[in-house]
């Protein structure tokens, strides 16, 4: 219910600024913390959503890059909450580097927001007064019972979970669902690091089919991995399902073509958009942040791609 309210109230109060006249001044400071780079295309959406939320609730918005350093991530955060910010909204990549800064930020009375990663405890494990995102480990394990029932997976087949960042929470999450669903049939698992490389990825995931041409199916488990697995069946010269997650015109085109099964968008528009409009209603009105789950209605197959075409130029 609570999540129905605060986005009953935040479609009330985006309506009443789409009809005034004059924006609203930018009496709200907030800064936006992503843990990678912004060569990685996946956030260009993120950081949209952001930026159109900063102008409709009137919020000075500052987005930062932690490229993949926890320490510059802290650094981050502790700054921002130095220089008096009234919202933080930060991607929670590890279950434990951030709890400090994150909790002594929230006691500096500091509202702060997780967004597109959350601890793996979620707010049992963070300080973090709110997660938008989606439900990581449940959308694994989803796509995992898809393609099982899909494309009869059974025991004693292996299946390839290539990960970017192994031990980012959100590779922890999605492949510890995939795992589940993996395990129950007595599956079997294989996994290797790719990092955020487009081409070596392609490549790593290639040579590891080539060396492995019993493998029965591929799970991307983030967009970079997601992105080049078409590629990577193809360069391997096998033919096999491959399901994964996130959105991109790579993503899409295979869908579109049958090269890929199915996609599990986590909406990143909205993962920008509520956070920074979530830190404006609690400074402005005195609104409690809560958790949006952006990945419901996330299975996106063959049949449900082309409702969200028109939406790809934001994703790049």
């Amino acid at each position: 219910m609570r999540n129905k309210s605060f986005k009953k109230v935040l479609g009330a109060a985006l309506g009443a600024t789409l009809l005034s006249t004059a924006a609203y001044a930018a009496d709200v400071k907030a800064t936006m913390i992503i843990y990678l780079d912004p060569s990685v295309q996946f956030f260009n959406p993120v950081v949209k959503g952001a930026q159109d939320a900063a102008a409709q609730f009137g919020v000075d918005l500052d987005v930062q890059y932690a490229n993949n350093d926890p320490v510059r991530q802290n650094d981050l955060i502790e700054a921002a909450a130095a220089a008096g910010v009234d919202g933080i909204a930060v991607a929670i990549s590890s279950s434990d580097a951030f709890d400090k800064s994150i909790c002594d930020a929230t006691k500096a009375g500091v509202v702060v927001i997780g967004f597109n990663n959350d601890d793996l405890e979620g707010a049992k494990g963070n300080c973090r007064q709110a997660y938008v995102g989606m439900n990581e480990f449940a959308s694994g394990y989803e796509l995992g019972q898809r393609m099982i029932e899909k494309f009869g997976l059974k025991e004693g087949d292996v299946v390839f979970n290539p990960r970017e960042i192994p031990e980012a929470s959100f590779a922890v999450a999605r492949g510890g669902g995939i795992e589940k669903a993996m395990g129950e049939k007595g599956i079997k698992v294989e996994t290797v690091k790719t990092g955020l490389d487009l081409a070596e990825a392609q490549n790593i995931m290639a040579q590891f089919l080539i060396a492995n041409p019993n493998t029965k199916a591929l799970f991307g488990t983030g967009s970079v991995t997601s992105t080049v697995g078409a590629g990577a069946i193809k360069d391997a010269g096998v033919e096999i399902p491959f399901g994964g997650f996130d959105l991109a015109v790579e993503i899409v085109n295979a869908v579109e073509s049958g090269a890929m099964f199915a996609t599990m968008d986590q909406q990143p528009y909205l993962q920008g958009f509520y956070p920074i409009a979530q830190i404006a209603l609690a400074k402005k009105y005195g609104l409690t942040p809560t958790d949006v789950d952006t990945g419901q209605g996330a299975f996106l197959d063959k049949d449900r791609i082309g409702a969200v075409k028109p939406m790809i130029g934001t994703y790049r």
